[in-house]
């Protein structure tokens, strides 16, 4: 069995940099075994798969190459990016019923898309969990759980400069580890997200994680409009708006691969 696949480059407007992300459109849904197994061939931080509904409708699921995922920003960016650019759906939006709810995208200025996904704002502790600081090699100045665990630094050369041990990261018990620390020059706020425990050691820019992020800067910065950058080595760039409930996020994607699949029927 002949499957499509789009290999897309999310959140950046340049081949070689943001997050990559294999799509697979579907006429209706594979065993799950069967994503998990092509995930973990492609061995990206994430896999998408979408069946259409009605009119504007699909469900979407998403995979790493270790688990599937409850919500996936990159992903999702880059499912849109194929509807519209390869498949020519010419609707105004886009929905997604996922395990998260309706996710919207649709089309913004410059050639962007904006996603439309819950607001998942973190709360304050106090107690370091087991494994963060040897993971880690350093010492947030504050931490914050959420779906992940955010660690926030003083300074965005802290953030840069942070060389995890995997090894001991992968103890901490929250989806994934995230960094961050105000932005320089136009930007405001930075992070990094690590998350060894869903077999993506480093993911090099993460939707999902503004969910939580967008809230918390919003609140400490006092803006709801704010550009974010992840400063991973790929690096890539989100325009957010923090509306209510919902986190906006806004950002560019470019095809890298197309091609087909063959999948034992």
């Amino acid at each position: 069995m002949l499957l499509p696949i789009y290999q897309v480059d999310a959140f950046t407007d340049r081949p070689f940099a943001g997050n990559p992300a294999a799509v697979c459109p579907l006429t209706e849904w594979l065993p799950t075994d069967t994503m998990q197994a092509i995930a973990a061939e492609n061995n990206l931080a994430e896999t998408a798969f979408f069946v259409p509904g009605s009119g504007n409708e699909y469900e979407i699921r998403w995979f790493t190459p270790a688990v599937e995922v409850e919500l996936c920003g990159h992903a999702t960016l880059a499912s849109a990016h194929v509807l519209y650019r390869h498949l020519r759906f010419q609707g105004a939006e886009i929905v997604f019923h996922s395990k998260s709810g309706p996710l919207r995208v649709s089309q913004a200025e410059a050639g962007m898309l904006t996603l439309d996904f819950p607001a998942r704002p973190p709360h304050l502790i106090t107690e370091h969990p087991d494994g963060l600081l040897d993971g880690l090699r350093a010492t947030p100045l504050q931490l914050l759980a959420g779906p992940d665990l955010v660690c926030v630094f003083a300074t965005e050369a802290e953030v840069r400069a942070l060389h995890p041990d995997m090894a001991h990261l992968i103890k901490v018990e929250y989806r994934a580890v995230i960094a961050t620390a105000p932005g320089s020059e136009g930007v405001d706020f930075v992070s990094r997200f690590f998350g060894p425990r869903v077999g993506v050691p480093e993911d090099p820019v993460t939707g999902s994680a503004h969910t939580t992020l967008v809230p918390y800067w919003a609140a400490r910065l006092g803006k709801t409009h704010l550009h974010a950058r992840q400063v991973s080595a790929r690096s890539g760039d989100l325009w957010c708006e923090l509306r209510g409930e919902r986190v906006l996020m806004s950002g560019h994607a470019v095809t890298y691969l197309q091609g087909e699949i063959e999948v034992p029927a």
